[in-house]
C-alpha cells in the first residue's frame, strides 16, 4: 500500500494503480460503520434516518480523504501540520456526534476511526492521548446516558485499530525514508559516473591531443627539410586522431580499456616525436587486470606531462610487479612537486581504489620530476 518508487515517467501507471489501491484499502474498513448505519435506517422518524445516514456517509468520505491526504504528504516527505491534524480529528468527531439522533449509542463505533486517524496524523504523545480518550468514552458514556450499553467490543476495536494504524504509519515512514535513500543513491551514482567520464575524457584527450600537437609541430618543421618524413608524421597524426575518436566513443559506451603494454608503446612513440630520449622496458610484466590498468593510466599521465610541461631531454620508465615510475630531467609541470591538474587528481582516485600510493616529487639533485605509483598491498586484488 505504501510502496514508493522513484519519480520517473515510465512508473506513472504503477503509481496511479497504487493510489487507487490505497483509496480502496482505506475505504474497505468503513464496512464496520454498518452497525450505526442500520440503527439509523431503522429509526421511525424520517429526519432521524436521513440525519444518521448523511452524517455517516460524510464521516466515511472525510475519513478516507484525510487518510489519503496524510499518506500523500508522508510519501512526499512533507510534515503533517499539527493544526490541520487536530482540525481533521475535530471534524470527524463532530460528524460522529452530529449523527447521534439517528445512530444513538452506536455512534461510538466512529471512535475507532477517530483513534486510528489520530495515530496516523499526530505525534506519538498526542495520539496516545486521543486513543486513551476514545477507549474510555464508551464505558463512561454508558454510565452517564440511560439506554446506552457499555460496548466492550468498541473499546477492544479502538485499541486494536490503534495498534494496527501504528504499524501502518511506521511502514509509511520507513518507505518514505527508503525512497529518500534511493534518490540519494541515484544522485551519487550519477555524480560518480559524471566524474568518471570527465576523468576518462581528460586522460584520453589530454594525452592524445598532446601527442598530436607535438607531431604536428614536428611535421611543420620537416615539410621543407624532409617531406617524406613529414608525410610519415602526418600519417601518425591521422592515426592518433582516429584512435582518440575511438577512445572517446569507447568511453561514452563504457567499453574502453587501458593496459600497460599499449601505453608503453604509445609512450615510446610520443617521446620520440617530442625529441625526448626514452628509456622504457621492452615488455610489460604480467599483472592482474586492475593493476595493469592502473599502471597503464600512470604511464599515460606521466608521459603526457613529460611531453607537455617538462622541457625534458630524457625520460625513464621503470615497471615492476608492485610499482611503476616515470622520471625525467626536466623542470616539471609548473615548478612545484605538489602541483596537480585534473590528470593527477584522476590518477589518485584510480589508485585509491587499489590502496595504491601516488608520489609526485622532484628527482634527486633538484633536476627532473618523478611520478610513482606504488601498490600498498599486492595481495589485495586476489581477495577482491
Amino acid at each position: 500500500m505504501f510502496t514508493v518508487g522513484l519519480p520517473r515517467e515510465p512508473s506513472q501507471p504503477v503509481s496511479r494503480r497504487w493510489r487507487i489501491t490505497g483509496w480502496l484499502l482505506a475505504a474497505v474498513w468503513l464496512f464496520f460503520l454498518n452497525i450505526p448505519l442500520l440503527t439509523a435506517l431503522h429509526q421511525p422518524e424520517v429526519w432521524r434516518r436521513v440525519l444518521g445516514a448523511v452524517t455517516l456517509v460524510g464521516f466515511g468520505v472525510f475519513y478516507v480523504w484525510v487518510f489519503e491526504w496524510a499518506r500523500g504528504r508522508r510519501q512526499a516527505h512533507r510534515t503533517i501540520p499539527r493544526g490541520r491534524a487536530w482540525t481533521a480529528l475535530a471534524v470527524l468527531l463532530g460528524l460522529g456526534l452530529a449523527g447521534i439522533p439517528g445512530t444513538e449509542g452506536d455512534w461510538l463505533t466512529t471512535l475507532v476511526f477517530v483513534a486510528a486517524a489520530a495515530v496516523f496524523l499526530l505525534p506519538s504523545r498526542d495520539a496516545l492521548l486521543v486513543v486513551a480518550l476514545a477507549a474510555l468514552t464508551p464505558p463512561v458514556a454508558a454510565a452517564l446516558v440511560p439506554g446506552w450499553e457499555a460496548e466492550g467490543t468498541v473499546v477492544f476495536a479502538v485499541v486494536l485499530a490503534s495498534f494496527a494504524m501504528f504499524g501502518v504509519s511506521r511502514l509509511a515512514q520507513r518507505n518514505a525514508e527508503l525512497q529518500a535513500a534511493q534518490k540519494e543513491i541515484g544522485r551519487l551514482a550519477v555524480a560518480e559516473e559524471r566524474a568518471r567520464t570527465a576523468r576518462d575524457l581528460h586522460d584520453i584527450l589530454g594525452h592524445s591531443l598532446t601527442v598530436v600537437a607535438v607531431k604536428a609541430e614536428l611535421a611543420g618543421r620537416l615539410l621543407e627539410l624532409d617531406p617524406a618524413k613529414a608525410a610519415t608524421e602526418i600519417a601518425d597524426i591521422e592515426r592518433l586522431a582516429r584512435q582518440a575518436l575511438a577512445d572517446v566513443r569507447g568511453t561514452v559506451g563504457a567499453y574502453r580499456g587501458v593496459n600497460l603494454a599499449t601505453e608503453l608503446a604509445g609512450a615510446r612513440s610520443a617521446l620520440a616525436a617530442a625529441g625526448i630520449a626514452a628509456d622504457l622496458p621492452e615488455t610489460a610484466p604480467a599483472l592482474p587486470a586492475e593493476r595493469d590498468e592502473l599502471f597503464g593510466w600512470t604511464v599515460r599521465e606521466g608521459v603526457t606531462n613529460v611531453v607537455r610541461h617538462s622541457g625534458a631531454r630524457r625520460c625513464e620508465i621503470r615497471v615492476d610487479p608492485t610499482a611503476v615510475e616515470i622520471r625525467d630531467d626536466g623542470r616539471g609541470p609548473v615548478g612545484e612537486p605538489e602541483a596537480a591538474g585534473h590528470g593527477l587528481v584522476g590518477l589518485r582516485e584510480r589508485a585509491r581504489r587499489l590502496d595504491a600510493t601516488v608520489t609526485v616529487a622532484r628527482a634527486r639533485g633538484g633536476r627532473g620530476f618523478l611520478l610513482r605509483v606504488t601498490l600498498a598491498d599486492p595481495g589485495r586484488e586476489a581477495t577482491r
